[in-house]
């Protein structure tokens, strides 16, 4: 008694309103089944129940109930004063975490990782020394320098990044964009003026210039890809790389194994043609080669051939035999090895004129500033290889940590792959990123940190120093077999047209445009037209959403789309509209429009009917008074007093009553209503309250929020009652702020769920039907 006297206390206090909510949700099983239940084929049920009495709550109240805690503003100078105070523990913590190797290396478990390590470390330098090699004829550049490129910033990650598995280096995208840029700062053509003599010497002095110069747009374009990568790093901007989605990505790696593939040709087949760069390049390189198909090198193509067959006959055994081989079949290094010895054996250079990778300087070249003057002509590639570079390199490192157990930090990668970039920039490398294929090695073989990319670029660092020379005779054949086969894994990205058509048409259109424009308009116009492109779908889900009737499932608080269950249940005038999107200046007009369409109430044409109706009305009563009239005034004149008389008795019985109006001029719109009124009453009389769910809403801007009140505004003129369920905090606050609220738009319009508000006008309907009664 007492605590039912309690109750009756905290309601009289306005803690509820009059009506209380109570439902009660059927019984609902969850079968759980432990390991030994499972073996038996027992399976343990639990019977669930869910009941819940309490009050209906709009804003108005729960808000008038609840404390908000109390929070101190802090001014701007607070704030920085904040940020910029310094003890040691915060010193310890931004230094730990610029420089990671400080929080791992000292709990090195060395019984435990290290052998893993230096497995996966000489698996991964096999691997990185011809990648090196090949990946720099693809930037156009002299092979050395794709060596110093796996040599520096992979041995500079190893202090500065998060993941422990990705391997950093060369990669065949970013390398085919620093080329394509490359080519189209350098063309031939330009260094080809002064140097038409057919002499050796003057033809050795071409290619050493032509190479000088695009090794320098490549290096200047890794110092300042790595500037813009650590500006984004300490300006926490890592979220940058959401948008490049999945289908983007994956359609632009596709179309760039097509350009990749395409360039290579050249040196498989042996034949002399130009490097195209820009748009339409690979339908350029296309005809170039095969113009000249006639000219093909026979020796080298067999070599090339040979070369490929070998690696896809190794990738194929270390697929099928991964869990029996200790390490993978190192083919690549292999095929390498092989190349050069025939080559220096059979001497192809002299023999048969097959090109080979040529002089390899020994040791490590001298650190130099790049051409600071060349910035502003290569800064949007710039942009777009630090972008896509992260990209890859995020990515990739997500996978490995999520499999492993451990997180990274996209702001350090960053910073991580910036300071790669920029400072290898100053000993001769050009841009790099996460290598897929030797990443899966590395983790694959036993890598456990980055102990095993330390090893790697250890490897690579004695060939530059002691052996490189060795590599000279290597046919460049051998490079582009190796090339072409590392692209089975991108090109094998072409099934995400199946998959994407069966699962969203949106993210196939993403991908069919990334791909095609990548493919056209070369790597850098294609990647802007993709992210365009990708933001442009954003902006039409927003503007064609779905939109949905709820229903109730009977005794429950649960609401569902009337259209897509048989037991969900509509309340007798009550329609709740539910829009999966948020509301602003875009999309207002479609969501008033679809608001309208879907609940069948048309407030405007509500209105207008209205309108017609009464003026139609007017104009009869204006005809029949006007009829009325003349059959008086005809009486008058040929009627004697007593029939005049008799007249007017018989018109006053028959006349108007007191407001103007004939009772069979009423009686006739009555029985006769247009069509107009029809439509007007019927929704009138069907609907009297309006549920807007704004659960999926995320933001309302302030043409949302006038489109909102106009809402509201105009479905009560025509008696229909507007309620708003489900908004959450964030959205009620941008409301308050565009003064949504005022006298006749209040905060009880605005309930906690769908329910509250259901139930809220229900009771609302019945107490107007009661008080109709009792007029």
């Amino acid at each position: 008694m007492e605590k039912e006297a309690s109750e009756r206390g905290k309601r009289k206090q306005g803690f509820a309103v009059e009506t209380v909510e109570h439902f009660f949700l059927g019984s609902c099983s969850v079968r759980s089944a432990m390991e030994d239940a499972q073996e038996s084929g027992e399976c343990l049920v639990q019977n669930q129940k869910y009941c819940v009495e309490r009050p209906i709550y709009n804003q108005e109240i729960l808000q008038g109930q609840l404390h908000k805690r109390e929070r101190t503003p802090q001014s701007l100078r607070q704030k920085i004063e904040h940020s910029c105070r310094c003890s040691s523990k915060k010193a310890k913590s931004h230094l730990y975490s610029f420089l990671p190797i400080l929080k791992w290396l000292p709990r090195y478990p060395v019984k435990e990782y290290l052998l893993g390590d230096i497995i996966s470390g000489i698996s991964t330098g096999v691997m990185q020394l011809p990648q090196g090699l090949a990946y720099a004829l693809l930037a156009a550049v002299p092979p050395v320098f794709g060596l110093y490129s796996s040599f520096y910033p992979v041995f500079l990650y190893t202090f500065f990044g998060t993941s422990k598995h990705i391997s950093i280096g060369t990669f065949a995208v970013i390398s085919m964009m620093v080329g394509g840029v490359a080519v189209r700062q350098v063309p031939d053509e330009v260094i080809s003026v002064g140097y038409n003599s057919t002499n050796a010497t003057d033809a050795s002095d071409y290619y050493s210039l032509r190479d000088d110069k695009r090794v320098q747009v490549a290096v200047t374009l890794a110092f300042l890809s790595g500037i813009i990568q650590l500006c984004l790093g300490f300006l926490r901007f890592g979220f940058v790389a959401i948008y490049l989605t999945e289908p983007l990505v994956r359609g632009f790696t596709t179309a760039a194994a097509v350009h990749v593939f395409t360039s290579q040709l050249k040196y498989l087949l042996g034949v002399k043609t130009s490097r195209y760069s820009g748009p339409l390049s690979v339908v350029y390189s296309l005809v170039a080669v095969f113009s000249k198909i006639t000219t093909t090198n026979i020796a080298a193509l067999i070599v090339g051939l040979t070369c490929i067959a070998l690696l896809l006959i190794g990738k194929e055994i270390n697929l099928r035999f991964k869990k029996k081989l200790p390490v993978p079949i190192p083919m690549e290094i292999i095929v390498v090895i092989i190349g050069t010895g025939v080559s220096a054996g059979m001497n192809l250079t002299e023999s048969y004129g097959v090109d080979v990778v040529g002089k390899i300087p020994q040791g490590l070249s001298a650190p130099a500033v790049p051409e600071i003057q060349l910035i502003p002509a290569i800064f949007i590639d710039a942009v777009a290889i630090a972008i896509v570079g992260f990209s890859m390199a995020v990515s990739m490192a997500k996978i490995f940590a999520l499999k492993h157990g451990y997180t990274i930090d996209g702001n350090q990668e960053l910073i991580a792959l910036g300071i790669c970039n920029s400072v290898g920039s100053f000993f001769q490398s050009f841009p790099i990123t996460c290598s897929m294929s030797r990443s899966l090695v590395q983790e694959s073989t036993g890598g456990k940190t980055q102990i095993a990319g330390a090893l790697s670029s250890i490897m690579v660092l004695l060939v530059i120093v002691a052996i490189g020379y060795l590599f000279e005779p290597l046919p460049q054949t051998v490079l582009a077999a190796i090339v072409m086969v590392n692209l089975k894994g991108m090109f094998k990205q072409f099934a995400d047209v199946a998959h994407f058509w069966r699962t969203s048409k949106i993210e196939l259109a993403i991908w069919v445009v990334a791909f095609v424009a990548s493919l056209f308009l070369g790597l850098d116009y294609g990647l802007l037209t993709a992210v365009a492109f990708a933001m442009i779908t954003v902006i039409y889900r927003t503007q064609r959403p779905q939109y949905r009737i709820l229903g109730q499932i009977p005794d429950t608080d649960i609401y569902c789309d009337v259209e897509e269950y048989e037991e969900v249940k509509e309340y007798p005038g009550i329609k709740i509209f539910q829009a999966n999107t948020s509301l602003y200046f875009a999309n207002s007009e479609s969501y008033t429009s679809a608001l309208k369409k879907k609940t069948g109430v048309d407030p405007c044409a509500i209105l207008a009917a209205r309108r017609k109706a009464q003026k139609k009305h007017a104009r009869e009563i204006k005809k029949a008074n006007k009829v009325k009239k003349k059959a008086v005034l005809k009486l008058v004149n040929s009627s004697t007093n007593d029939v005049e008389a008799s007249v007017k008795h018989e018109i006053a019985n028959d006349g108007l009553p007191a407001n103007g109006k004939f009772a069979f001029v009423d009686a006739g719109v009555q029985d006769g209503s247009p069509d107009e009124l029809e439509h007007f009453v019927e929704p009138k009389t069907n609907v009297h309250s309006l549920i807007l769910d704004f659960a999926p809403v995320n933001f309302v801007d302030s043409v949302g929020a006038k489109t909102l009140k106009s809402v509201i505004k105009e479905y009560n003129e025509v008696g229909v009652c507007v309620c708003i369920a489900s908004c959450s905090g964030p959205v009620m606050n941008e409301l308050t702020r565009l003064n949504f609220f005022d006298n006749t738009v209040t905060r009880e319009l605005l309930f906690h769920s769908i329910h509250d508000a259901v139930l809220a006008c229900q009771g609302k309907d019945r107490s107007a039907s009661q008080t109709a009664l009792d007029h």
